[in-house]
């Protein structure tokens, strides 16, 4: 008999998909609107949403830009 016994723990591989979650993808994508390449959209247009986005976090008062540090 030996004092030394060696367990070994394994784990079981986890599928992140197997909550239902690529259902809800796979649903998303069978959307008219849904977005299929951003090649798609207009260059312009990104750019002024993002654009928007930046001004409306700067309005949080805890906002913080790392450019500016």
């Amino acid at each position: 008999m030996s004092i030394f016994h060696h367990q070994t723990i394994h784990f079981s591989a986890q599928d992140p998909l197997g909550d239902g979650l690529g259902d809800d993808i796979a649903k998303e994508q069978r959307e008219p609107e849904a977005i299929k390449s951003l090649e798609d959209i207009p260059s312009g247009d990104l750019e002024q949403f993002w654009g928007q986005v930046i001004e409306d976090a700067k309005k949080d008062k805890d906002f913080f830009a790392f450019a500016d540090d």
